[in-house]
């Protein structure tokens, strides 16, 4: 153990390994995964405003979830991590478990917006309180600094819902939400990759090998399968994971890779599922429907 420890040292070969393994995982996962589906019935059904004309697997979340979280346990216990980030670690996999029941029964049932925001709520908290990553200062934008404790949780819960349910919006076409995942996380892995910082390094580049696994299904003509509201909802709150983050290093860290402007550059990397979804209750309110 302790030279594998020393091993995965070289950050290079850790990213290699952190993006190869949820890709080989999917490989030999998701045709199981399809199989079942279809032989279930658990097909997503065509509707007037569907991009599919025949009936598609669904589910695709739970095998992203599976060759992610398989991959960040395996590397976490490898390294030998710190037990603030395997507190940290584990909180992501609970928080992510109980996101993937919620997009499974969503996907195969349907919910009601306020079921999925009160579990969303609760998904965000695991983290939020058990590990204390929040955003704690506005960091001079507008004006702001420091937030009062419970300000500072509840605007870290908005940020939460808003990135998951923007993820959650933008998935309407093959490869779109899968993509822009890959971009977003890819940019801030290399910032994590750059300062070193080995947890967010495997989570970065874990869920870009299970988004890339994922793709190849996604985009594939005969074994095809989409990710479903499990999928996009993991996603999302993946990104938000690593973006406040992102903006908690950059304020209380000072290396030559730091940012002065965390903030501005974290909404610019979020700018494309933020603005689509701005754009999405805009044209939903102006035809009088809900923007849920």
């Amino acid at each position: 153990m302790a030279y594998l420890n020393e091993l995965f040292t070289n950050t290079y070969l850790l990213v290699c390994v952190a993006i190869l393994a949820p890709v080989l995982l999917s490989l030999r996962m998701y045709p199981v995964i399809i199989y079942l589906v279809k032989s279930k019935n658990l097909m997503d059904e065509p509707v007037d405003r569907s991009m599919h004309t025949a009936k598609t697997p669904t589910l695709g979340g739970v095998g992203m979830f599976i060759s992610f979280s398989l991959t960040l346990i395996t590397l976490g216990m490898v390294l030998g991590l710190s037990q603030a980030d395997l507190i940290k670690l584990l909180s992501i996999v609970a928080a992510s478990i109980t996101l993937m029941f919620l997009g499974i029964k969503d996907d195969l049932l349907g919910l009601a917006p306020k079921k999925k925001f009160l579990i969303q709520i609760l998904a965000a908290l695991m983290v939020i309180v058990l590990t204390d990553v929040r955003i704690a200062s506005c960091y001079g934008l507008l004006g702001l600094e420091e937030l009062p404790y419970w300000v500072s949780v509840g605007f870290s819960i908005f940020v939460y819902l808003a990135v998951i349910n923007a993820f959650n919006l933008i998935d309407g076409i093959d490869g779109l939400a899968g993509t822009i995942g890959i971009i977003i996380t890819a940019t801030f892995g290399s910032f994590y990759l750059l300062n070193e910082r080995y947890l967010m390094v495997i989570i970065s580049f874990a869920l870009i090998g299970a988004l890339l696994g994922f793709l190849r299904f996604n985009l594939s003509t005969r074994l095809k399968i989409f990710m479903g509201d499990s999928g996009s909802m993991f996603i999302g709150f993946i990104l938000a994971y690593q973006a406040i983050s992102f903006l908690e290093f950059n304020a209380t860290t000072v290396t030559p890779y730091t940012m002065h402007v965390a903030p501005i550059m974290a909404m610019a990397i979020l700018s494309f599922p933020i603005l689509d979804t701005v754009r999405v209750f805009a044209v939903r309110i102006a035809q009088k429907r809900s923007p849920f």
